[in-house]
């Protein structure tokens, strides 16, 4: 066999000591994925990157260190390879999965009339907004059904700031044909209590909006703690 496979030797190395935990794990994940901690399901992923590892003490001291399971996948690149134990190739991997757990989150909204997939909405913003370490503010560009036509990323700032053009967003839905827009921005302070800053800017634009015959559905900031809706809350 190592002859027609270059490499592979007759005697293969023993098993490293936490295969069969591994492999454990593995079945009580397919028997019942809800019922792992978090610890686990971190441990798992980190097994797929770090094969020859026991990556549960790592995956314990991650969660202890970015306080919880989706802090740790949507911590900044830098932040975990500067992390004991997490490699390039491994920071690289958690990214991915993150991504793909927003882009999931995105299919569920894009193409399809966001007004009655509310709780979808949400979900989508918070996944891709709401434990970014500085503000992003973003566009969803709805036709005349409330189907989501375009997401876009408008602008990124500081921790507390992004700076939001009513022209800008003016042309852009022109540009797009749309009829009306949902505002979405986050507060990586966690609170997403809306500043007097935000108010102001939501009724410049809402404003200049409103001169082309396009509505302002509303204004979300995604936050640790929550999320908060202008027009919910009357400010729309």
């Amino acid at each position: 066999m190592s002859d027609l496979i270059p490499g592979l030797e007759d005697s293969a190395e023993p098993a490293p000591h936490h295969a069969g935990h591994r492999e454990r794990l593995r079945q009580r994940f397919l028997a019942e994925p809800n019922a792992l901690p978090d610890y686990e399901i971190l441990e798992l992923l980190l097994a797929s990157v770090i094969p020859r590892k026991d990556t549960k003490p790592l995956a314990k001291a991650l969660i202890a260190e970015f306080k919880t399971f989706a802090d740790v996948l949507a911590a900044p690149v830098q932040a975990l390879e500067s992390f004991t134990g997490v490699s390039a190739a491994t920071a690289a991997y958690l990214k991915v999965v993150e991504h793909a757990a927003t882009r999931m989150a995105r299919l569920q909204v894009i193409d399809r009339p966001v007004i009655t997939k509310w709780d979808q909405l949400l979900d989508y913003c918070t996944i891709a907004m709401g434990r970014l370490p500085t503000e992003q503010f973003r566009l969803l560009f709805l036709d005349r059904k409330n189907v989501l036509i375009a997401d876009e990323l408008q602008g990124q700032g500081t921790v507390d700031h992004t700076p939001l053009y009513p022209r800008e967003v003016v042309k852009r839905a022109l540009d797009l044909n749309a009829s009306a827009i949902i505002m979405v921005h986050n507060h990586p302070s966690g609170d997403p209590a809306p500043s007097r800053a935000d108010i102001d800017m939501t009724k410049q634009v809402a404003n200049a909006l409103k001169g082309v015959g396009i509505a302002v559905h509303d204004h979300l900031i995604i936050g640790r703690k929550g999320h908060v809706s202008f027009k919910a809350q009357g400010l729309l």
